[in-house]
């Protein structure tokens, strides 16, 4: 340490000039913990990123009614195009989290940013260019996979980043609120989606939520990559050395029961993300566009806050880790399980939108959940094993939204769907109620 203006700086070594102990802490990896006023910085930019990461995202199935209707795309056409987002997803999980965790997670995330904002503000012109090719749906789905690939690189370097400059107990409320901003992600599409179109066409929805995601992607840029403090951060974290230990990693049961339960709700949360406007527009063609796109998500933030609330209450009052993340999860899949079911059976507006609340709301939990848990099994290499997580439980994206198309294709029976769905939640929930926990394992 030395005396610099009657302050005390660390060096991490006889170069490089940490941070004034005045303003942070040092963790035992020699990592830097945000100041407060970081934390609501960092907080209020990555929440920003999020919900118009899932705007960017929900753009596609918001006007696939309109487009498809447009274009003459069948069920299945649309099904291939909707589910082809999630092979690009899926590829670039595991990669972006190791690369995060040796590089800093800001890089990645920028690069990710760059690359899904630009691809959505050419989302117009590539279908409007191809349009009349006998490759038409092929191209545009080859676009949304490239467009997935850097969606997907997005979790696994806000995971990775947080996890090393947050304390442990402070990692899972705040990631689950981040994932929060999807909600509001979501609402902003539908929004904004529903009046474009109404009053201008549905170019201009890509165009302009494309055109936020860059302005994101220069914020971004300019507090991670143009401040000297973050570069200082960086270069402490690239020369950590510490190896993931895959064999241990892939023997541990409680590893594989959050990865099989994470696959099994992101299959129910990504068919109905992808096919919820495709549902009302077909079974209640009358209802306004703004409640189809806007109501089904109101409820996901506060059940992210509930969850949140309930998981720190259950551990302050004595209960482990390990059993207040499966109250927290069993409560998400057991509430979208048993909703799942009833609006098989909906034949009023009025219960199929709440039924589909309550389903989108038990996503907020599972944000509490499951969602964190690579912080519980891995707290030194969570952007690894969250990458590894979130890159089979976005193999449903694709398998499970395509098969959701092919039955409606071959039955046109949406209950079909909804019910298989409902069984899938429940095996998750059981799988993890068995082999799940909340302690470290590597």
């Amino acid at each position: 340490m030395v005396e610099n203006n009657s302050k005390i700086i660390v060096m991490k070594s006889n170069k490089i000039p940490v941070i004034d102990l005045e303003e942070a802490t040092i963790n035992r990896n020699g990592i830097i913990f945000w100041t407060r006023k970081e934390k609501k910085r960092w907080f209020m930019l990555l929440f920003i990123g999020t919900c118009l990461l899932y705007a960017t995202r929900t753009s596609v199935p918001l006007l696939m009614p309109v487009v498809s209707k447009e274009k003459g795309w069948s069920k299945a056409d649309s099904g291939m195009i909707l589910s082809s987002f999630f092979w690009g997803y899926t590829l670039t999980q595991v990669a972006s989290g190791y690369v995060s965790d040796r590089i800093g997670g800001q890089k990645i995330m920028w690069i990710a940013a760059l690359g899904w904002s630009s691809t959505t503000f050419l989302m117009t012109n590539v279908i409007e260019l191809f349009s009349n090719s006998q490759y038409c749906i092929q191209i545009i789905a080859l676009s949304r996979v490239i467009n997935g690939a850097f969606q997907g690189m997005h979790f696994p370097s806000v995971i990775s980043l947080t996890s090393s400059h947050l304390e442990e107990n402070e990692r899972a409320s705040f990631f689950g609120l981040l994932t929060s901003g999807g909600a509001v992600g979501t609402v902003l599409t539908g929004a904004l989606g529903s009046y474009l179109i109404a009053n201008f066409h549905w170019h201009f929805v890509f165009q302009v939520l494309g055109s936020f995601g860059l302005l994101w992607t220069v914020l971004l840029y300019y507090q991670c990559l143009m401040s000297p403090r973050k570069k200082l951060k960086t270069s402490i974290e690239s020369s950590s050395d510490g190896k993931l230990p895959w064999r241990v990693l892939w023997s541990k049961p409680p590893f594989w029961s959050c990865v099989f339960t994470h696959a099994c709700q992101n299959n129910c949360f990504f068919v109905l993300l992808s096919w919820i406007p495709t549902y009302f527009h077909d079974t209640f063609p009358d209802v306004q566009s703004w409640m189809v796109n806007m109501l089904p998500w109101i409820s996901l933030l506060p059940c992210t806050f509930l969850g949140k609330v309930i998981s720190e209450r259950l551990i302050k009052n004595g209960y482990t880790v390990t059993a207040t993340r499966k109250i927290i999860e069993t409560i998400c899949l057991m509430t979208q399980s048993i909703n799942l079911l009833i609006l098989a059976q909906a034949s009023t507006f009025f219960w199929a939108m709440l039924s589909i609340m309550f389903i989108i709301g038990g996503t907020g939990f599972h944000n509490t959940a499951i969602a964190v848990n690579p912080s519980d099994l891995a707290p030194k290499h969570s952007g690894s094993v969250f990458g590894i997580m979130n890159s089979v439980g976005a193999v449903p994206g694709f398998l499970g939204v395509y098969l959701a198309g092919y039955i409606l294709h071959m039955t046109h029976s949406w209950a079909a769907v909804f019910i298989l769905t409902s069984v899938i939640d429940v095996i998750g929930c059981v799988i993890y109620l068995i082999f799940g926990s909340g302690q470290a394992i590597i």
